[in-house]
């Protein structure tokens, strides 16, 4: 079995649980002798290639492919989702696109060239614009390769998906790690929706992280309940080793690592920290992570008065994460809505209590875990008093948390998404 999937990023260049997601599953993959060519915008030339075959969009002759694939431009569609994209690409608009200020010029020799696009990698002002150069690549290299199935992930590949799709007529899985709804709530980027929707439709079978996410797949896009199927997240031991870290404090560490952003609800863990700083001073709270709230949550620790019991550390990575989760001794994710959320997995991995949203997909697979609704703030900080300040009741959690997270393996979601394959491909 050979798959031709498309992501956004791969560690160890990644900015959440996209990234970790994919790196799990394609090593699961491979130990099943699935062979995975995973395709992102740019390369590094750092990344683990011992899983997959990394191909980077930025390599790819889009002169070539406009020569080869003349029938695609022809009926391949892309929805119009900003100013700075056209709706509608046709071999002529191709043409346009191929020789504006978005491609390079790599070689010249007589009257033949070749010509790349350039992409950042990033998730930065011209994503949109790189979304678009994506899926005019995935042409080209579906046209080329050889494959049994197609694996998009996220709305960023959905459009690349379409198109490998249509050029050689393989299957196409989407796999949707989370909505625009998880991301914007009710105030929704219609163009953002209407590619997810589409993605959706176009896929043969779409792979939801959990049914929290599979029922707003149904109800919020109109998908048909027989086309989708919930494969759990997990969580990867094999490069996990516990340390010692010297923590420089004595007080008890209670930590929110993720993108500051409206999603993670960092508004929610504000609050409740200050909250428990009004009856328990032996406590400090760690914010790791950055995105658009940043600035609001320093600005609203610093009007509580409670700066300096509050850090802020910025982004967090690679052995950084693992230290963190280390030195804490509860772990919060008040996520407003949340497909999943993997790093609940990876602080109960390192022996943390954790209290998660009942409004995440992790919650339909954690028992030991405290659950509250992510706008009750009297909840979360009555679960963070009785976790810093009842031993007890934080071993139990730690013990039998560890235990179930053990269970919670990579190897269990290739299976199920490789039956998915099979099924298609048969």
């Amino acid at each position: 079995m050979r798959v031709l999937m498309f992501g956004w990023e791969f560690p160890p260049h990644i900015t959440g649980g996209l990234g970790t997601a994919c790196f799990g599953l394609t090593r699961s993959m491979a130990k099943r002798q699935v062979e995975v060519i995973f395709v992102v915008p740019k390369a590094f030339g750092d990344e683990d290639q011992s899983s997959v075959r990394i191909v980077a969009a930025e390599d790819i002759d889009v002169v070539e492919a406009s020569k080869k694939l003349e029938e695609f431009w022809k009926n391949i569609k892309y929805l119009e989702i900003s100013s700075n994209i056209v709706p509608y690409v046709d071999p002529e608009e191709f043409k346009k696109i191929v020789n504006a200020n978005q491609v390079e010029i790599l070689e010249e020799n007589g009257n033949s060239s070749k010509k790349k696009f350039r992409f950042s990698g990033k998730y930065g002002v011209n994503l949109i614009q790189e979304v678009n150069r994506y899926a005019v690549t995935a042409a080209s290299i579906a046209a080329t390769e050889n494959f049994d199935v197609i694996h998009a992930h996220d709305w960023l590949t959905y459009p690349a998906g379409i198109a490998a799709k249509i050029v050689s007529g393989k299957p196409l899985v989407v796999h949707v790690h989370a909505t625009e709804f998880d991301r914007s709530g009710e105030n929704i980027n219609q163009n953002v929706y209407d590619i997810e929707k589409r993605g959706m439709e176009m896929a043969d079978r779409v792979i939801a992280v959990s049914n929290y996410t599979r029922n707003i797949i149904i109800t919020r896009y109109g998908i048909p309940e027989n086309k989708v199927v919930t494969v759990h997240n997990a969580v990867d031991f094999s490069n996990h080793v516990d340390h010692e870290y010297d923590r420089g404090v004595s007080e008890k560490i209670v930590t929110f690592l993720g993108r500051v952003t409206f999603q993670k609800g960092p508004d929610y863990f504000v609050e409740a920290a200050n909250k428990v700083l009004k009856y328990n001073h032996n406590v400090r709270f760690v914010m790791a992570g950055s995105g658009d709230m940043l600035n609001r949550m320093i600005r609203r620790v610093a009007k509580l008065g409670i700066a300096n019991k509050f850090h802020f550390t910025g982004f967090l990575q690679g052995t950084d994460v693992n230290r963190m989760f280390m030195l804490s001794d509860v772990y919060v994710m008040p996520s407003v809505s949340e497909p999943f959320g993997i790093s609940p997995l990876e602080a109960m991995r390192s022996n943390v209590p954790v209290i998660i949203s009942k409004q995440s997909g992790v919650s339909e697979v954690l028992k030991y875990a405290i659950k509250v609704d992510f706008w009750d703030v009297d909840a979360l900080a009555d679960s963070i008093n009785g976790l810093l300040n009842y031993s007890a009741l934080s071993n139990f959690f730690i013990k039998h948390g560890q235990e179930e997270v053990n269970h919670l393996k990579w190897g269990n979601a290739a299976r199920k998404i490789i039956n998915i394959y099979n099924q298609l491909t048969n």
